[in-house]
């Protein structure tokens, strides 16, 4: 390991995704490697604009270590510490991504975790390796919002800069400061949306929303339920949570469809 507190994955072009793993209890235990542990990792995929040190990547870390599973974070493409410029990256470059992670540093099947944009990288990873993936965690999940949330409302202002140089700001999630978004992100984004569809995929589902969150309506969740093949799906909605969903209540629903689709059992974390 580097003398950083991350790992680092090359891509093709010359970019780095920056990592943090933690091994099953043993090597012979690794996930999907042996019958004595036969429980899925845990990946983590965050949302837009965040990176892998958030509170829910950091809690499901303590948990899985405590458990003895196998756990993953990462950063996309200019988010964090990976390389890479913000503005550059879009939905499809951070799924790939994502499914880079999945193919070279997970081991065995996984238990998607995905947090808002995450939450659709998951959905887009999964499609792409239905074969890894174990079940998925969708935390305020925001499936096309680039389509959704941000193209449909944006104001004559917003419209008027993009149209003149390709770029244009949109408030900050919960205070946070402006985000730059790009005609090439929101027209790349129209290419990867799943709500149209069914979603043709097999793992148990577990979704976790606010019916208050002021960034991404519950709907979202609920659409997604809808268009998932799987019969096995369900959708938890919180009073007055926020997006965040990271108060002790929200971990606690997270950790426990964690402990779910591994199989319910070992320690949760207190």
């Amino acid at each position: 390991m580097a003398d950083t507190w991350y790992e680092t994955l090359d891509r093709p072009d010359g970019e780095t995704i920056a990592y943090v793993r933690s091994l099953a209890a043993s090597p012979e235990a690794a996930p999907g490697a042996s019958p004595a542990d036969s429980r899925p990792g845990v990946m983590f995929l965050g949302g837009f604009v965040s990176d892998m040190t958030g509170t829910k990547a950091t809690h499901l870390e303590a948990l899985c270590r405590a458990r003895g599973q196998a756990f993953v974070r990462f950063d996309y493409q200019g988010h964090g510490v990976s390389s890479g410029r913000f503005a550059e990256g879009n939905i499809g470059r951070w799924a790939e991504d994502a499914v880079a992670v999945l193919d070279h540093v997970a081991l065995g099947p996984q238990i998607l975790v995905g947090s808002s944009m995450g939450g659709w990288i998951a959905v887009l990873a999964a499609l792409a390796r239905p074969s890894r993936v174990a079940g998925l965690v969708g935390v305020a999940a925001a499936p096309d919002f680039s389509e959704e949330l941000i193209r449909r409302r944006l104001d004559a202002a917003a419209l008027d800069a993009l149209a003149k140089t390709g770029r244009c700001e949109i408030p900050g999630s919960e205070g946070e400061p402006p985000t730059p978004i790009t005609q090439q992100f929101l027209d790349d984004g129209r290419r990867h949306l799943v709500l149209g569809a069914p979603i043709p995929l097999a793992c148990p589902v577990r979704l976790i929303h606010a019916l208050d969150d002021p960034d991404v309506p519950w709907s979202q969740s609920l659409r997604l339920a809808e268009a998932l093949t799987t019969e096995d799906v369900r959708l938890t909605l919180v009073k007055q949570a926020g997006h965040r969903l990271s108060r002790p209540e929200d971990l606690a629903l997270m950790t426990a469809a964690v402990i779910e689709l591994s199989g319910g059992v070992g320690p949760a974390l207190a």
